[in-house]
C-alpha cells in the first residue's frame, strides 16, 4: 500500500464528508456529519458557515483516530483539498470571521431584487458570464442583500466567501483580506465576472453595486493557499504544516469524478440539489437566453465549461418524504419505500407530485409542493413513486432544452447519493429516454478532491489522465419505450396543472 495520503472533504447542503485516500485511491478513513438548515421566514433558508468549519474539524479528528488505530501514519498526508456549494456565500470581517448568515441556492429572499434587475434586460450578463439574466440562486444577489440588510456587514464587512474557502482559510489561519475563490467556483456567482477570462468584471460589479474590494482573489483549485495551522492541527490530530489547496465547487468536482472531462458528456449530480449538467466547449447562444432556467459555469480543468439545470428540491424532497411523511429517520427505509413503489406502474395511474417545497421557479413562481390525483389506492408506495417521478419531470424539461440545442444525451452518468437507488435510476432512464450508467467508484467529489490534492503535491504529473483511470462502469439502465411514452403523455398534462396552480395563488 502507498505511503502517500491525501485528505479531501465535501461541504454539502445536508452534510459534510471527510475522507483520506492513498495515491492508489484506497479509502483509509472516512466520517460524515449532518448540517442544519434554518427557515427564519417563508422563502428564507440559511445556515451557519462556522458549523461547516466545526463539523469538518470534527470529521478530520475522527479520520486521524481511525488512521492511528489502523497503523497508518497521519504524517504521510501530503495535501488537503475540499469542495463546497457553488451558489452560496457569507460575509466576513477583517479577522476572517462570518458576520452574516450563510445563504445558498435554496433561499428566495432576493426574488424582488432579481425581477428588478431582469427588467433592465442587460446583454452583458449573457455575453460575459453565459447567464442571460439574474437568478435567485446567484451569490451576486445574496451579496446585494447583505449590503442592504445586515448592519454588521455595513459596519465591518471585508469579503464575501463561499463555504469551502471559508473552511480552508480557517484551517490555514488566514485573515479576511486573504480570502480567495477558485476559478470554477467563481462562476457560481452567476453574475459579476468574465467566465472566459476568469476574472471579476468591473462593469458588471458596478451595475450590481458591489465594490470589487469585497470580492475574493481568484486562484487555481490546486494552488496552495496556506498550511494547516498549529491550533487546528492539535484539534484534528493531523500534523501542522500540511499544504492546503484552494478547493473547488462541488458540481465541478463531481463532474470530473464522473468522467465529464470534455464537451458532449453529461452527468446528473444527484445530491440534495439535483444538478443536471452537460459539458460544452463554451457558451451556446441558444441556451444562454432569458427564460432558459439553465446556469452556465466554468469547470475545474482549464478550458472546460458546462450548463446545468437544477431541481432545487431533488434530494431534499426525498429526505422530506422519508423523515416527515413516512416518519422514518434511518436511511435504510429508502429501500423499503422503493419496494413499495415497485407495486405501482409508471405514471402512478395519473397521480402526481409537484416538488416545489421551497417555492416555485422559472415560469411558475407561485407554485408550491402538491400531491394531486390521489385515490383510495394511493398508499405510501404510490406517493413515494409520485415523488420520484415528480422530480423526474423537471429533469425532462431540462433534457428537452439540451436536445433542442443539439447536445447529445444518449448516455447520462449519475453520481452522488442518488446513484445508489436502482429504482430511481431506472425511472430516470425511462423518463429521459436515455441510457443511464453509474460508476464503481461513486464517491463523487471527495475522492476527486484527493486526486487534485495529489496533483497539487506533485505526486501525479497529469491530472486529466489520473481522473480517467478511475472510471469503471458499475451498472447500466436502458429505457423502456412504453414507459417513456407514458411519461411523455403525463409530462404534457403536467404543464397544464402547473399553469393552473400558478394562477390560483
Amino acid at each position: 500500500m502507498s505511503d502517500k495520503y491525501y485528505l479531501g472533504f465535501d461541504a454539502g447542503t445536508q452534510s459534510v464528508k471527510v475522507a483520506v485516500y492513498d495515491e492508489d485511491q484506497h479509502c483509509l478513513a472516512m466520517d460524515t456529519a449532518k448540517t442544519h438548515l434554518a427557515y427564519p421566514q417563508p422563502g428564507w433558508v440559511q445556515m451557519d458557515v462556522d458549523e461547516y468549519y466545526r463539523l469538518i474539524k470534527q470529521c478530520m479528528a475522527s479520520c486521524s483516530r481511525q488512521m492511528e488505530e489502523k497503523g497508518w501514519d497521519v504524517k504521510n498526508v501530503r495535501a488537503i483539498m475540499g469542495d463546497g456549494i457553488i451558489c452560496g456565500i457569507a460575509g466576513i470581517d477583517a479577522d476572517g470571521n462570518a458576520i452574516t448568515p450563510y445563504v445558498n441556492y435554496l433561499d428566495s429572499r432576493t426574488a424582488d431584487d432579481v425581477e428588478a434587475l431582469k427588467a433592465q434586460k442587460l446583454a452583458i450578463w449573457g455575453k460575459e458570464t453565459g447567464n442571460a439574466e439574474p437568478n435567485i440562486m446567484f451569490p451576486a444577489m445574496f451579496a446585494r442583500w447583505f449590503m442592504k440588510n445586515v448592519p454588521a456587514w455595513q459596519e465591518k464587512g471585508v469579503k464575501f466567501v463561499h463555504n469551502c474557502p471559508y473552511v480552508l482559510m480557517h484551517l490555514a489561519g488566514l485573515k479576511g483580506e486573504d480570502a480567495f475563490i477558485d476559478w470554477g467556483a467563481m462562476s457560481g456567482w452567476g453574475l459579476g465576472y468574465d467566465v472566459v477570462q476568469k476574472k471579476w468584471s468591473p462593469e458588471q460589479l458596478d451595475i450590481l453595486g458591489i465594490p470589487e474590494r469585497y470580492m475574493p482573489r481568484i486562484v487555481k483549485p490546486w494552488d496552495i493557499i496556506g498550511r494547516l495551522c498549529e491550533e487546528d492541527a492539535m484539534e484534528t490530530g493531523f500534523p501542522a504544516g500540511i499544504p492546503i489547496c484552494a478547493g473547488a465547487g462541488d458540481t465541478m468536482e463531481s463532474m470530473m469524478g464522473s468522467g465529464i472531462l470534455e464537451a458532449g458528456r453529461a452527468v446528473d449530480v444527484a445530491g440534495t440539489c439535483a444538478m443536471f449538467c452537460a459539458a460544452t466547449d463554451g457558451i451556446i447562444p441558444e441556451l444562454s437566453v432569458p427564460g432558459s432556467n439553465l446556469i452556465f459555469n466554468s469547470g475545474t480543468l482549464p478550458g472546460t465549461y458546462f450548463y446545468w439545470g437544477m431541481v432545487r428540491t431533488g434530494g431534499l424532497a426525498l429526505r422530506w418524504f422519508k423523515d416527515i411523511i413516512a416518519r422514518e429517520e434511518g436511511d435504510d427505509y429508502y429501500g423499503t419505500l422503493d419496494e413499495l413503489a415497485r407495486r405501482h406502474q409508471p405514471g402512478c395511474d395519473g397521480a402526481m407530485f409537484i416538488p416545489y417545497l421551497t417555492g416555485g421557479n422559472g415560469d411558475y413562481p407561485n407554485v408550491r409542493g402538491t400531491f394531486t390525483g390521489l385515490t383510495l389506492d394511493s398508499d405510501q408506495g404510490a406517493m413515494w413513486r409520485c415523488v420520484l417521478e415528480g422530480i423526474g419531470y423537471d429533469y425532462m424539461e431540462i433534457t428537452d432544452r439540451y436536445r433542442k440545442a443539439g447536445i447529445d444525451l444518449t448516455q447520462l452518468t449519475i453520481t452522488e447519493g442518488g446513484s445508489r437507488d436502482e429504482l430511481w435510476n431506472q425511472i430516470k432512464a425511462d423518463m429521459l429516454d436515455t441510457k443511464i450508467v453509474t460508476l464503481k467508484v461513486a464517491g463523487g467529489a471527495v475522492p476527486t478532491n484527493c486526486i487534485v490534492a495529489a496533483y497539487a503535491a506533485g505526486d501525479i504529473p497529469d491530472l486529466k489522465q489520473a481522473l480517467q483511470r478511475q472510471l469503471e462502469i458499475k451498472a447500466t439502465y436502458v429505457p423502456d419505450e412504453n414507459h417513456t411514452a407514458t411519461y411523455r403523455r403525463a409530462y404534457d398534462k403536467r404543464e397544464n396543472l402547473l399553469k393552473a396552480l400558478n394562477g390560483t395563488l
